[in-house]
């Protein structure tokens, strides 16, 4: 969560006519695998994104871009909407969360370590998960694993969580990788088992941010995204309380589909 993804004006500064930002948006991430260049055996538009959090400092402002004023209305809101699933008779259990691009771990922090007994935490950044026990001040004995990768790159364990939370990260994945992440994540659950995708949502259609080389798209596009991996979504919720020119914020909440095993 940075500056320029934070901004309605920065993140779109103009409005495009419907047939160009369709091919903008073709061009940005549909088509990106097949016209993006190779840098170190990583497409530009990833290697772009690992360059830029090189230079992100591993505290909790930086992990909220300067905004940490919003930080406790966002846990806040996490809390009260991962509680909708978790606990009770047909519901995800409390035993271990996996934290997709954890960062420094603050969502572990404050919003599963309440909840689930353990946490598995995975970010490409090896500085940001070094931190991770100096930043959970006595519960990094509660932290079972620590994966060191990209999204694209990791695949969770089958059935292994109660619940996968993924959140300000998901704009980093190129639709073709995002939906192959759905799905391998998808197998990771246990029984009852719920991912929860909190993110930046575009008002309409896609944006990109060329500074830290990610999209924000809109509820159209990852209710397409999600329906192709075969998740059903159970519930979602508009974050409240964010400034009215942030960029708008939702939640969602999906389960495997039916025949899913």
């Amino acid at each position: 969560m940075f500056l320029t993804r934070w901004t309605e004006y920065a993140v779109t500064p103009k409005q495009h006519p419907p047939l160009l930002s369709h091919v903008i948006y073709l061009l940005a991430v549909k088509l990106y695998a097949l016209t993006s260049q190779v840098i170190n055996g990583e497409m530009q538009f990833y290697a772009r994104a690992k360059h830029f959090y090189r230079d992100v400092p591993a505290t909790e402002e930086g992990m909220m871009g300067d905004y940490i004023e919003l930080s406790n209305t966002d846990v806040e809101s996490s809390r009260e909407f991962l509680r909708k699933f978790v606990g009770g008779v047909g519901k995800a259990g409390t035993n271990r969360a996996l934290d997709c691009g954890s960062g420094i771990g603050r969502i572990s922090k404050h919003v599963l370590l309440p909840v689930f007994k353990s946490v598995e935490l995975v970010d490409m950044m090896e500085n940001f998960l070094a931190e991770v026990p100096n930043y959970l001040q006595g519960k990094e004995d509660r932290v079972e694993m620590y994966y060191c990768k990209s999204l694209q790159e990791f695949t969770p364990a089958p059935q292994r969580y109660d619940v996968i939370w993924i959140q300000w990260v998901s704009g980093y994945l190129t639709d073709k990788d995002l939906l192959e992440f759905l799905i391998r994540c998808q197998n990771g659950l246990k029984d009852n088992g719920v991912i929860i995708l909190k993110d930046n949502v575009a008002r309409e259609g896609c944006t990109l941010d060329c500074l830290d080389s990610s999209v924000i798209r809109d509820l159209n596009i990852l209710h397409s995204l999600i329906e192709m991996s075969g998740l059903t979504i159970l519930r979602e919720e508009r974050q409240e309380g964010f400034p009215e020119q942030c960029v708008p914020v939702w939640m969602l909440a999906m389960q495997k589909g039916p025949g899913h095993s």
